[in-house]
């Protein structure tokens, strides 16, 4: 039996469990997908127990994303980014992905989006950085709007080093109204509306013409995507994003098209689940 599997602190919380689980039953593997919890400082040692193990590929969540790069060969892409979400052992030393820049490609593109023209993303945090890695490597414009404009300063200066379009830009918050009518594409990724009926946008500045993806998935209809979809935008909750990442980890790991529908499902039904908890 194959092992899969995700490490973490805590992961008690984790939804790739029952998505991967999902994805091994469509397609009959003899595979099994866990958890593990190593101590936070414990990510070296983490991932040469998970290949002494015979484990065949981890996900990796906070606080593991930046650590586990010198203990990997991160590809080119989770290179630039700065962090690995998904370990190969296929190769010796083992590879080190990043799919968050490309399961938001993916989920805008499921969604009919053209992955072209301007594009603000609010945020410049770990996934603010591969979602602005992963647009701006689509030859998108990039406008990264932070709380902390030097932050963003920051992420633009590193977009505009290391891709062909040299057009990344930097804004405060303050700026989103001048920003989002000349905007193709939008994408919160912060925190801001999870668990909470607030939006980190204002409504007023958002449109029909726009694309908006929302990193947050609890809930899957925050109060932004609300506001988008009065607008007459086209909304993406973030459960697309969490869903397309784990496709690229199961196909990077199995060499097998991923089952995308019954992974879907099962990621949504324990969502659904987790909100009846609550």
């Amino acid at each position: 039996m194959d092992v899969y599997g995700l490490i973490g602190n805590p992961v008690g919380h984790s939804l790739s469990p029952p998505m991967h689980e999902a994805a091994y039953q469509k397609r009959e593997m003899s595979a099994r997908y866990v958890t593990f919890e190593p101590p936070a400082d414990a990510a070296r040692k983490a991932i040469e127990s998970a290949q002494t193990l015979g484990v065949r590929g981890l996900n990796v969540t906070i606080p593991f994303k930046q650590a586990v790069l010198g203990a990997v060969d991160p590809t080119p892409l989770a290179a630039r980014i700065g962090a690995v979400n998904t370990v190969d052992f296929s190769t010796t030393p083992p590879t080190g992905h990043n799919t968050d820049a490309v399961g938001a490609i993916r989920a805008l593109t499921h969604h009919g989006v053209n992955v072209a023209g301007d594009a603000v993303v609010v945020g410049a945090g770990g996934a603010g950085r591969a979602i602005a890695f992963g647009l701006a490597d689509e030859g998108v414009s990039v406008t990264v709007a932070n709380r902390t404009v030097e932050r963003a300063e920051g992420l633009a200066a590193d977009l505009n080093d290391s891709t062909a379009t040299e057009s990344a830009r930097a804004a405060s918050l303050d700026a989103l109204p001048d920003l989002l009518p000349k905007a193709d594409i939008l994408v919160n990724a912060t925190s801001v509306g999870m668990g909470e009926n607030i939006s980190p946008v204002p409504s007023s500045a958002l449109h029909s013409g726009l694309a908006v993806l929302d990193a947050v998935y609890t809930p899957l209809s925050t109060r932004l995507l609300q506001d988008a979809a009065e607008a007459g935008a086209t909304t993406i909750d973030g459960a697309w994003m969490l869903l397309y990442q784990g496709v690229e980890a199961f196909e990077f790991w199995t060499d097998v098209d991923a089952p995308v529908t019954a992974m879907n499902d099962a990621l949504r039904k324990r969502l659904s689940d987790s909100k009846r908890e609550d």
